[in-house]
């Protein structure tokens, strides 16, 4: 039988490539444990398609 964690996988999007109006996303896919950190999470990440690192903030 297999273990319930708490660990979920969620998305990341860049919140500057949005505003940006360029074509294309930025997209990273992570998990978390929903548990100890129920507010969304924000990384710093590298966007490829504007070439530096940016804010990614997690989607539903």
């Amino acid at each position: 039988m297999a273990k319930k964690t708490g660990r979920q996988q969620i998305i990341l999007e860049c919140t500057e490539h949005k505003a940006s109006g360029l074509p294309g996303t930025s997209r990273y896919v992570t998990k978390k444990n929903r548990k100890n950190t129920p507010e969304r999470l924000e990384l710093k990440k590298y966007n490829p398609i504007l070439k530096r690192i940016t804010v990614h903030r997690e989607i539903k």
